[in-house]
């Protein structure tokens, strides 16, 4: 996932400097004191990983992401002053390039998948392995969707726990790509390109971002969206990011 530089003959003109990478831009929204002051010590001694800004409720919160617009949001679900669904939902809407992580003690599976459908890119238990923590950072801010064992597995059952009961179950309770119970029609093999913009869903593109990085248009990529939904019987983009994850369609090849 990322380059190199040849050296330049002897004679030649200098080049200029290969740009230097880049820090990920973060805020840090945590209500607990103790938490936040954790949360710098370990990601201080990250070199490409900057704190810009902290926040103690969800207000504060939704204030540094509008005035710092910091690359990744490390955001608590509990906190007074609106809670971390009530930032995500605020967010929603604004055009914040802000990519949100929620980091949660809770175990409510329902929260999860609510957070994620409200457009947070990832979700870190608290107890995670604390090189678990910066690796997250760095992999939502490359664009890719984050989920452990723990929390994917978790989003999965309750997928399962929602799903409809007539058809046959897939992976993690969604549809089987195959068709359903008797009677349904059998559905196609997604194409290659069906199988790219489904890895591009799971790394957290959005339409434009696809339709730019593919050389087709916005309207082809919702085209071929619906496709994809018919055919492997999925919903909305957050099933369809498990779909990938379980798939293991979510990495560039």
């Amino acid at each position: 996932m990322e380059q190199l530089i040849d050296a330049l003959m002897a004679g030649a003109p200098p080049a200029p400097s290969a740009p230097e990478k880049r820090e990920i831009t973060l805020v840090i929204a945590d209500d607990h004191p103790i938490v936040r002051d954790g949360l710098r010590n370990l990601l201080s001694q990250q070199q490409d990983i900057r704190i810009v800004g902290e926040a103690a409720d969800g207000r504060e919160a939704l204030d540094r992401v509008r005035s710092l617009q910091p690359d990744v949001l490390l955001l608590d679900l509990r906190m007074p002053n609106f809670d971390g669904l009530s930032v995500l939902r605020q967010l929603q809407g604004t055009g914040s390039k802000t990519r949100a992580i929620i980091f949660t003690a809770s175990d409510d599976k329902n929260e999860y998948v609510q957070a994620m459908k409200l457009g947070a890119c990832g979700i870190v238990l608290k107890l995670t392995n604390s090189d678990l923590i910066a690796k997250s950072i760095r992999k939502v801010n490359g664009g890719e969707i984050w989920l452990d064992s723990h929390t994917t597995a978790a989003v999965m059952r309750q997928f399962a726990t929602n799903a409809p009961e007539p058809q046959a179950s897939g992976p993690f309770g969604l549809p089987a790509p195959g068709g359903g119970g008797k009677g349904s029609r059998e559905r196609s093999p997604l194409s290659t390109r069906e199988r790219e913009i489904v890895g591009l869903v799971a790394q957290g593109y959005k339409n434009k971002e696809m339709a730019e990085k593919m050389f087709i248009s916005e309207q082809t990529v919702k085209n071929h969206l619906h496709n994809i939904f018919d055919k492997l019987g999925v919903s909305d983009r957050l099933e369809l990011a498990l779909y990938a994850i379980h798939k293991g369609l979510h990495t560039p090849a």
